[in-house]
């Protein structure tokens, strides 16, 4: 397994690369690449490499996948990827969801590297990761004796999360707008912040353009975009105490992915947190439950990174 290692975020919309020179080390050499200018995750690898590496060959790789991968096949959720890491020319590849890796860099993170949304301090319990990007990403860690193991999961997939009468009148807007079966990914990433915007217009009868994402958080002058962030915002609380209640999250929900630390204040000013314990039987559990949004730089290298040293040193010892 002979240095450097290479590791990366593959996501939907880009791909982001490091290298590990020394074990334990935190990635170096960072770029980031635009998947639609690549044909594939094996293209994108070696332009990375020739590019931004040197050339170098690694010994080793963690690929974070946006997405299911099966022992060594992988396909990208929300992008046309598909293939197995057999194909990148790297002696020893290991696959991971993104969301894995990312649960995999929580214990790595520090107080600059995380924005308290309320709720007490973290503790050493169950934690979940969640956030929305160009999809919408879930996982969870979980302690084990002095180690931590990362959950992977697809939990954006799953029903929409409906609260109050807005939220039914939104969902009778994208339904009657041609989405038949809405689920959490359609409204809580950056293409859903677009969808909520189309939808918020429909229900209060506005005539206003499609907004991309970026268009949406710039123009908070705008009661409509504002609106639309806040909704947002409120919708993705219900959904984070969803994620908790199901993993029993008491060790905290951390919220990560490409579009929160962009608005970061707004995030923290919103509903988020109101709704996020807004539970009719167990508002005092999730009370108790710390949230935080994550606001480090490229966290998923950082996970895949210190997955990658824990399996080099365990396969070493074994």
């Amino acid at each position: 397994m002979s240095l450097p290692w290479l590791v990366a975020d593959v996501g939907g919309t880009n791909a982001r690369f490091g290298l590990v020179t020394e074990p334990g080390g935190h990635p170096e050499s960072v770029a980031v690449l635009a998947g639609a200018d690549h044909g594939g995750l094996p293209e994108a690898v070696a332009a990375y490499l020739a590019d931004h590496a040197g050339g170098v060959l690694p010994g080793a790789a963690c690929i974070a996948i946006a997405g299911p991968v099966e022992g060594d096949r992988y396909h990208l959720t929300n992008a046309g990827w598909t293939g197995s890491a057999r194909e990148l020319g790297i002696p020893n590849v290991w696959l991971l969801n993104d969301f894995e890796a990312l649960a995999a860099s929580l214990p790595h993170l520090g107080g600059g590297d995380l924005v308290a949304l309320g709720g007490p301090e973290p503790s050493r319990g169950v934690k979940a990761v969640l956030g929305p990007g160009t999809g919408l990403g879930v996982g969870g860690l979980v302690p084990a004796g002095d180690d931590w193991v990362p959950l992977p999961c697809e939990g954006g997939h799953v029903t929409m999360p409906v609260r109050d009468e807005l939220d039914r009148e939104i969902l009778r807007a994208l339904r009657a707008d041609g989405l038949e079966y809405p689920v959490a990914e359609h409204l809580l990433s950056g293409p859903g912040l677009s969808r909520l915007h189309r939808a918020l217009a429909l229900v209060r009868g506005v005539d206003a353009p499609r907004l991309p994402a970026a268009d949406v958080v710039a123009r908070m002058d705008d009661s409509l975009c504002a609106e639309t962030v806040e909704v947002f915002c409120g919708m993705l609380g219900t959904f984070a105490g969803n994620v908790a209640l199901t993993l029993g999250a008491r060790g905290g929900v951390y919220v990560g992915g490409g579009v929160l630390p962009r608005i970061v204040d707004r995030v923290a000013a919103s509903g988020f947190r109101r709704r996020f314990e807004a539970s009719p039987t167990l508002h005092d559990y999730l009370a108790d439950i710390p949230t935080l949004l994550i606001v480090a730089a490229q966290p998923a290298l950082t996970g895949a990174a210190a997955w990658l040293d824990r399996r080099l040193a365990t396969m070493e010892y074994t």
